[in-house]
């Protein structure tokens, strides 16, 4: 009964996904992207860079609210700080991130590779299982066997430039990122050591 009823909210997440990205303008996002996105980004979301995270087909609402978190509202700080992302998303509506959060999620993502065999291995075992021991919990169970997320709810993982990925998990560690749900991710990264970051990084990277 359970696993039925997780079945089909999974069902219904995905159709409202689908349901937004059809909603939105993907033409009018393909302009935007190429004008305020595609020199750090790439045209179609696949980053030049591990300095810059890949977007192509990454989750749409995702894409959405981390745009949104960048802006501040109402006199406040800006939930998650980043100088030139700011300043990216400065002259960005609602719809205008609605519209780049769709292109970007509608284009084909070029997969990665890991690095180090040793490496992935421990990333493998960390983001399969988790360590119950330490109430550290496995990544697969929020972001999928594959790293393919979960419309709405988490990010997709898969493919992701090691560099990035480490970075983040990094930022979330200390407290500099602090836009997750609950401080869910925060949590997590806090019983994460710095080779445990890595390697889960490197194994991330070459999930398909």
């Amino acid at each position: 009964m359970n696993r039925a009823l997780a079945i089909s909210a999974l069902a219904l997440c995905t159709a409202a996904a689908t349901a937004a990205e059809s909603a939105a303008d993907l033409g009018k996002g393909q302009t935007i992207a190429a004008r305020v996105c595609a020199a750090c980004h790439g045209a179609d979301g696949n980053s030049p860079t591990p300095v810059n995270p890949k977007l192509a087909g990454q989750i749409p609402e995702y894409l959405q609210k981390q745009m949104r978190n960048f802006k501040p509202e109402d006199g406040k700080k800006a939930t998650r700080e980043n100088p030139v992302m700011m300043g990216m998303v400065a002259g960005l509506s609602a719809e205008d991130m609605r519209n780049v959060a769709a292109y970007f999620g509608s284009q084909s993502l070029k997969g990665g590779a890991t690095q180090g065999r040793d490496t992935a291995a421990l990333g493998q075992k960390i983001y399969r299982g988790g360590d119950m021991r330490r109430g550290l919990p496995a990544c697969a169970g929020c972001h999928g066997p594959a790293g393919a997320g979960v419309p709405v709810q988490y990010p997709r993982l898969s493919g992701q430039y090691m560099e990035y990925t480490e970075a983040q998990l990094k930022a979330f560690r200390s407290g500099q990122r602090a836009n997750d749900l609950n401080a869910m991710m925060r949590v997590i990264a806090a019983k994460m050591s710095d080779a445990e970051i890595r390697a889960v990084s490197d194994y991330i990277a070459g999930l398909h």
